[in-house]
């Protein structure tokens, strides 16, 4: 596994307006963001031999075959990889392990990755009236089996249901939350991108917003994002050779533990970090800056538990001095993450990473940005993929 290391490269990030953006389409985003990546690594469309998407909620019917769909919007030609991949919000990190292990297979050479979606529509003329359902809340609504017959229906409820678990057991405040979402708003004022750039937020406006299901106010929810995301893989040797510096994937790792996440409290971190971490070489410590996915402020409490920032139940008092804003030890979320910057599911912490690897952080840079730790998690805790990513060859 250790051969693995710095072997493969990111090369190229592309990504498109982000938030309430209406016209395009999910595959009209996913074409944007390829083209916008590709003139970033300073590649032709026919450089490309490799093309993996992750459909977002609103794909629909085209789901199934978007990597053909993009491929013919785009007009490409002789693939050697192609695949749509949905492993909810660990599916961007799962993407760009297939493509490194494809082009360090020989199988392909540059890989396009990309992430789109278009849930939100244009407001409606007053008095209108939505019979089609089609907005952003019936697109993110999960429900299934007889849970809903007892409340729980819903993303938002069945998170919910885990962070009181941890509450109860660890004595975590709605306070320790509000910090991680007054720390990622921090670092969005230095993101032009970021959809709440311009408005800081203070502890006791996030306390003033209102419920969603207790214990999540609405500012402990993630966004809702039209838009789109990519980035181009390719082999370590060829990245050095292209338009940006190249951002080295050190090592790489998925957990997929099973069970009931209430039970154990406990999300696929410790499982992909050890492989990263056993590929790269590395140790914890090594580690400068995190970009963790973060679809609720208890989610990122839990995956810094999870993979050893701080013991269990230890998470609330750790963000609660500021140790992961702007100024603090271990930089979170540089660019406001999925809470205060945009939603492109796994895509926008890995999108970030690049960022802050590369030194395009502009006013929200890290001094050091020599190996940055990416997390994705997919369903509810049920999925997750590990990246570690430096701006060092070796």
């Amino acid at each position: 596994m250790a051969s693995l290391r710095a072997k493969t490269a990111i090369a190229g990030l592309g990504i498109t307006e982000q938030g309430k953006v209406y016209g395009p389409s999910a595959i009209g985003f996913a074409v944007e963001a390829i083209r916008l990546a590709l003139d970033d690594a300073g590649l032709a469309a026919s450089d490309l031999d490799g093309l993996l998407v992750n459909p977002g909620m609103s794909w629909g019917q085209s789901a199934t075959m978007g990597s053909f769909a993009v491929q013919q919007a785009m007009g490409l030609r002789d693939l050697k990889l192609s695949a749509a991949m949905n492993l909810g919000g660990a599916t961007a990190g799962a993407m760009i392990m297939q493509a490194a292990l494809a082009i360090e297979a020989g199988l392909a050479s540059a890989v396009a990755c990309v992430f789109s979606d278009a849930p939100l529509k244009p407001p409606k003329p007053r008095g209108a009236t939505d019979a089609g359902g089609s907005g952003s809340s019936s697109a993110y609504a999960f429900a299934g089996d007889l849970t809903a017959a007892y409340g729980a229906f819903g993303v938002n409820g069945l998170y919910a249901m885990l962070a009181q678990r941890h509450m109860h057991r660890f004595g975590t405040t709605h306070d320790q939350l509000g910090a991680i979402a007054v720390a990622e708003r921090a670092w969005a004022q230095g993101n032009p991108q970021a959809q709440f750039a311009g408005k800081p937020l203070t502890l006791a406006e996030y306390h003033a917003s209102r419920w969603v299901v207790e214990p999540f106010h609405l500012l402990d929810c993630c966004l809702v994002s039209n838009g789109g995301l990519a980035v181009i893989v390719t082999g370590a040797e060829r990245a050095r050779a292209l338009k940006k510096p190249p951002v080295y994937l050190w090592g790489m790792g998925q957990g997929h533990p099973g069970g009931d996440p209430l039970e154990s409290l406990t999300s696929g971190a410790p499982i992909a970090a050890r492989a990263a971490l056993g590929m790269a070489g590395v140790s914890l410590a090594d580690v400068t800056l995190c970009q963790l996915y973060d679809c609720y402020t208890f989610t990122v409490l839990l995956t810094l538990e999870d993979y050893g920032f701080c013991k269990k139940g230890e998470g609330g008092p750790f963000v609660a001095d500021g140790r992961t804003a702007p100024g603090g030890s271990l930089p979170v979320n540089t660019g406001g993450g999925q809470l205060s910057s945009f939603y492109m599911w796994g895509m926008t912490p890995i999108g970030e990473a690049v960022i802050q690897v590369r030194g395009e952080g502009g006013a929200r840079q890290v001094a050091r940005n020599d190996l940055c730790l990416v997390s994705g998690n997919g369903g509810v805790l049920s999925t997750h993929s590990t990246l570690l990513l430096s701006k060092h060859a070796s």
